[in-house]
């Protein structure tokens, strides 16, 4: 069959991938942990889930605007504006089919065909195949673990050139657990405004940030010059509904408008019954918020202390979100040439899902995912721990 050019060299989700993988072994009957999933093991809180119930017996089953609930899209500006001091409206909002469909509207939106994006790496495994999907070219901004996996003006300025259109930061990161601190963000922020591009900040993560650290969110910079920034986040993390699949976007009027337009012609409006859901979450709040992040800072502590007993492993410590990404590449040798053939072994040997660096922009890393239970978490560090001492 013939395939369109966009799809033929489209690469999978590298972490839906390995976790379909890892599903598939443990049904074969071997003992797998995965450490490769993007989600909490925590449950939607339970007034969440009410508020769905309900609205499913009082029959909200029909179409909604496709923009959103008006509600909805007002209860998005007012998290924006009661944290972040955005001083945004509900036509600043749109609702979207999880944070990645926002993410995807905007590329469409915003890209030409040609027009290029700066994706700071490591990224999430997405950013690329968006923007190729859109018709633009990513143009990776590389850093490492010796800089936290953080870059600066000088990195972007390096990249820039007269087809630059955007570029893409996401704070905290996932997969590395960066977080930017407000002056780092604030500088960036002033050159994307000079060199007049969008910069697009994916913050889904930003209630998961371990102290002393805290989340910047570019809210501010949105409100002084709309037409340069937008912002993407959703109930998925924060939440717990990462199967609910509801995003919403801050951006310019027009903006809001192209990304409706594109959003009509392919999904339309947002399950009607996760809408209501995530009015709950955004009204109400999330009332196992704190014990969620502590939860989360705790793993992350077990995590940092396998891996400094890891030889020749760097892994600079993760401030948000629920991901360590370690640089093993010292440990590459014979077989092992690869984030992709040491992920490899690490299932074969120890039975342990991790994702490659290579699918995130780095291929001297893997990612692991933190997000289970504490005796699973240290039963899987402890078993990469002895594969490591065969490897």
């Amino acid at each position: 069959m013939r395939l369109a050019d966009r799809v033929v060299g489209l690469k999978a989700s590298a972490t839906l991938a390995v976790n379909a993988l890892a599903k598939d072994l443990a049904r074969s009957g071997r003992d797998i942990i995965s450490l490769s999933v993007g989600e909490t093991d925590f449950d939607t809180p339970r007034p969440i889930r009410e508020a769905a119930v309900l609205s499913i017996e009082e029959g909200f089953t029909r179409y909604t605007a496709e923009a959103g609930m008006p509600e909805l899209r007002q209860a998005a500006a007012d998290y924006f504006n009661r944290f972040y001091g955005a001083g945004a409206g509900a036509e600043h909002i749109l609702i979207g089919n999880g944070a990645k469909q926002c993410l995807f509207n905007i590329m469409l939106a915003v890209l030409n065909p040609g027009d290029e994006a700066l994706i700071p790496a490591p990224y999430w495994v997405s950013y690329p195949a968006m923007v190729e999907i859109a018709g633009g070219k990513p143009v990776e901004v590389h850093t490492g673990a010796e800089r936290d996996f953080k870059v600066g003006v000088e990195d972007l300025e390096r990249c820039y050139g007269p087809k630059t259109r955007i570029c893409i930061m996401n704070s905290p990161s996932n997969p590395t657990g960066a977080v930017y601190r407000a002056e780092e963000l604030d500088a960036i922020a002033a050159w994307a405004v000079e060199r007049n591009i969008l910069l697009l900040s994916d913050e889904i993560y930003d209630r998961l940030v371990y102290s002393p650290a805290r989340h910047y969110s570019l809210c501010g910079w949105w409100r002084k010059r709309p037409e340069n920034f937008a912002v993407v986040n959703g109930v998925s993390k924060s939440f717990a509904m990462t199967g609910w699949r509801l995003g919403y976007m801050l951006a310019h009027e027009d903006l809001i408008k192209a990304a409706t337009k594109l959003q009509g012609q392919s999904t339309s409006n947002a399950c009607s019954i996760s809408q209501k859901a995530a009015l709950a979450a955004l009204t109400l709040g999330n009332p196992e918020e704190e014990t969620m992040r502590r939860s989360m800072e705790r793993r992350l502590g077990l995590v940092l202390e396998a891996v400094s007993r890891w030889p020749g492993v760097l892994c600079p410590r993760p401030r948000g979100a629920f991901y360590a990404f370690p640089d093993f590449h010292r440990l590459y040798r014979g077989e092992i040439s690869d984030s992709a053939s040491f992920c490899s072994f690490l299932l074969e040997k120890a039975g342990v899902a991790l994702v490659p660096g290579a699918a995130f922009g780095d291929d001297r890393c893997a990612r692991i995912s933190y997000a289970v239970e504490d005796k699973i978490l240290s039963r899987a560090l402890d078993k990469i721990h002895d594969a490591l001492h065969q490897a």
